[in-house]
């Protein structure tokens, strides 16, 4: 009996932890902002974004003053304010303000297509 109830214990534990063996890596968001990643690399860099920011792959992005930018994709909330969505994350890049007064954040004058592939940058950060 001792060995049955082992036997039995042991598969369960086999099994539970099946679920941790391999890549157990939270899966990013496949989202699409109607921007280029590529511009929006540029757009964070010309913008200053560095300076409160720590971004990974922009040039001395190491600010301290706003929250480090990893992970980006796989936030679920944009500033504790909204859900994140490519939609609401170009609505916070453009105008942070409108959607939490008082926010560090600035607003930037980001045009439309800034906002939109600044965006598609940050949906890499996986």
């Amino acid at each position: 009996m001792m060995r049955l109830f082992l036997a039995i214990l042991g598969l369960f534990a086999s099994l539970s932890l099946a679920g941790c063996i391999g890549d157990n890596t939270a899966q990013a968001y496949n989202v699409s902002t109607g921007g280029d990643a590529h511009q929006g690399r540029k757009v964070i860099e010309a913008y200053g974004c560095g300076s409160c920011h720590t971004i990974p792959g922009i040039n001395d992005a190491r600010g301290l003053v706003g929250p480090p930018l990893y992970f980006m994709s796989r936030r679920t909330m944009i500033a504790g304010e909204l859900p994140n969505t490519p939609d609401n994350l170009v609505k916070w890049l453009k105008s942070p303000q409108s959607i939490e007064a008082g926010t560090a954040m600035p607003t930037l004058g980001l045009s439309d297509q800034e906002a939109k592939d600044a965006a598609a940058y940050l949906y890499t950060l996986k």
